[in-house]
Order: C-alpha cells, then structure tokens, then sequence
C-alpha cells in the first residue's frame, strides 16, 4: 500500500524536552529539510503550532504536533513509537486563517493572517473607543472597552474563551466578535457572525485613546482602523490521531473537560 507521506521534517520549540525529542527522533527515524518534506512533525506546544502554521503557510504542508509544551490543545500526545505509523492514520484537520488589515494613524496599510484570532487593544490606561461595522453597516456606534477580538473556530477555545467568548465546532461556518472589558454597551455580550462576513472596526479618538491590532503573535500599534475577514484561498492542514481530533477535543471543552 503506498504511504501517504514518504519523507518528513522535524522542527522543535527551544525548550529543552523539545531539543532532546528533536533529537531522538531525527537520529531513529528518516528525514529531510521541511522544503523537501511531505509533512512536517512539530515538538513543542500550541505555541510553536501556531508558529509551525505561520511558516509553512501557503504551502499546503501538512502539520503533526507533538505535545512538549505545557497545554498542547493543538498537539498529539508524544510518543517515540510508531510514528511512521501514527502519521498514516492521522485525520485531517483543514482550517483558514482571517486576512487582517490594519491602516495606522499615518494611513500606512499593515495585512497579516491569524490562525486563533485578530484582537484589537488598548495601549494606555485609557479605554478604547471603536466603532464595529459588519459587512459596512455599523453595529455598535461606539464601543468602550479594553478591546474586541475576532475568532476562528480553531482559535476560539483560546483567548476567545478566557474572556467569555463562545466556542466554536471546528465545522461551524462562524466567527465569534467577542469584546475585552466592554463599558459601554455593558450588556453586549459579542456576537456570532457567518464566516464570509467582513467586519470592519474604526478606532474613535485614535490620537488621544491609541489601539494596537494583533493577528496572533503580530502586532501593529497606533492604528485608525481594521478590515477583517476569512481568507479562503490558504488551506491550513493539522494530523491528529484518530479519536484525538480538533473537532473532538472542541466538542470536549464545550462540556468542561
């Protein structure tokens, strides 16, 4: 029978557990440079996931993770055996990352993509003030809080979560607009929109009350407004165990465990 992926790559966070793994498994099993390979095998946490995600973007790669982090929500248990193995009878998991662009206060256009979510935030001591506008209707007139996030369904078991956000099957054709410390309107809790939906945020009194914009771990600060959206045209591919699946491990933490 052929095999789904005849060569793989490592690459490891630099703890040292993930070193030490890195290390074993390149001298027990075959592998090549991560240009070269038909999968790669991430050591690390969802950290390094996230960063694995990022730098193998657009290649259509696909990426199994190994657990040696602290959560590891995004990874595979870690097990020196069988790996050839585990890899043939991994699932898929396919994701799309959101396409944020953020204009600053100069007017200069900064675009980047997120796998868990765009989050917009405040930088002084002083509240933000945005404007949310779905699909170029205005939603909320004026926003005053410490910021709002926009989740994929991967990512809303993360940030979005821990500040009350709704999580997501990993299916749902949704995103979750969540607020950070709203304000004002006290009440709005965020809301649920369609995946195709295009949310813009206008920053109000950008000058005097600055907002940062953040898609995952990239940050631009002193912005004035924010487009946000899915990007369909990039496939994001994770291997996970059989019974061990992102859908699976969503569908537990909706449950509590």
């Amino acid at each position: 029978m052929a095999r789904r992926f005849n060569s793989i790559a490592f690459v490891a966070s630099a703890a040292p557990d993930a070193q030490d793994a890195l290390k074993t498994l390149q001298e027990r099993y075959p592998n090549v440079v991560p240009e070269a390979a038909d999968a790669i095998v991430a050591l690390g946490g969802d950290g390094l996931m996230l960063q694995s995600l990022h730098r193998f973007m657009g290649t259509a790669k696909p990426i199994y993770g190994m657990n040696k982090g602290t959560i590891g929500f995004l990874m595979n248990d870690f097990r020196e055996e069988d790996l050839i193995a585990r890899l043939e009878a991994a699932e898929r998991s396919v994701v799309h990352p959101l396409l944020m662009v953020a204009w600053d206060v100069h007017g200069v256009a900064h675009t980047s993509r997120a796998i868990n979510e765009v989050a917009m935030f405040r930088q002084t001591y002083q509240a933000g003030k945005l404007r949310v506008s779905v699909d170029s209707q205005v939603r909320i007139p004026e926003l005053i809080a410490d910021g709002i996030l926009v989740s994929t369904p991967a990512g809303s078991t993360a940030y979005n979560l821990s500040v009350g956000g709704t999580i997501l099957p990993l299916n749902a054709p949704l995103l979750a607009l969540t607020p950070i410390s709203a304000f004002r309107p006290r009440r709005w809790r965020g809301a649920l929109l369609p995946d195709y939906a295009k949310i813009q945020i206008e920053v109000l009194e950008a000058e005097n009350r600055p907002v940062s914009a953040v898609a995952d771990h990239t940050e631009f600060r002193n912005v004035s407004h924010v487009h946000v959206s899915m990007d369909r045209s990039v496939d994001l591919v994770m291997l996970h165990d059989p019974g061990h699946s992102l859908d699976e491990r969503i569908l537990r933490e909706q449950f509590g465990y």
